[in-house]
């Protein structure tokens, strides 16, 4: 690679690095597995940077790497997943109380991260970095009818958890 062409990967990088993070971040939940995901990232990124330096839009392209590299590594987490003597407590739908130290912002990742990964993904381009359906389906490699669907169950299941929070007799209430 000339330096030509590794100065402009240096300079792309220099100001996605965040953006990507906490795309990253919102997609997994964990601070240290988004690094992981962006770095990822980044080197398939470098890989092919003379031919995506002449994208219209790299920033696109580094946004597909980042959430197929999610899907992927949930794949292979799921097949590596081993038993527990003891349950963990499951915390993910509790409704935040002041008392905990949890706020509502830990509370939305935390509903947002009990979503099946695809669905997550969908819904933080879709949401998050404010993505149409098209825009989105081209980024994730899927048809815009499954971007819909993808998008109207993950957004039913985080509106049923909220739901069950706030109680359903106020649901219920409403006309």
């Amino acid at each position: 690679m000339n330096a030509e062409i590794e100065d402009g990967y240096r300079e792309f990088v220099a100001g996605q690095l965040h953006p990507l993070l906490r795309t990253a971040y919102l997609l997994c939940g964990h601070w240290q597995t988004a690094e992981d995901l962006v770095q990822i990232t980044l080197v398939q990124l470098y890989r092919s940077w003379p031919r995506i330096a002449g994208l219209e839009e790299p920033r696109a392209y580094a946004r597909r790497v980042l959430t197929n590299a999610f899907v992927t590594a949930q794949r292979r987490r799921w097949r590596a997943e081993q038993p527990v003597a003891e349950p963990p407590r499951d915390t993910r739908t509790t409704a935040p109380d002041p008392a905990s130290g949890v706020n509502d912002r830990d509370w939305q990742l935390r509903l947002l991260r009990q979503l099946p990964p695809r669905q997550r993904a969908v819904l933080v381009l879709r949401f998050w970095e404010d993505l149409d359906v098209a825009e989105t389906a081209r980024v994730l490699g899927i048809s815009t009818g499954t971007v819909k669907r993808q998008t109207f169950d993950g957004l039913a299941t985080l509106r049923q958890a909220l739901g069950e929070q706030n109680g359903d007799h106020q649901m219920e209430s409403q006309p």
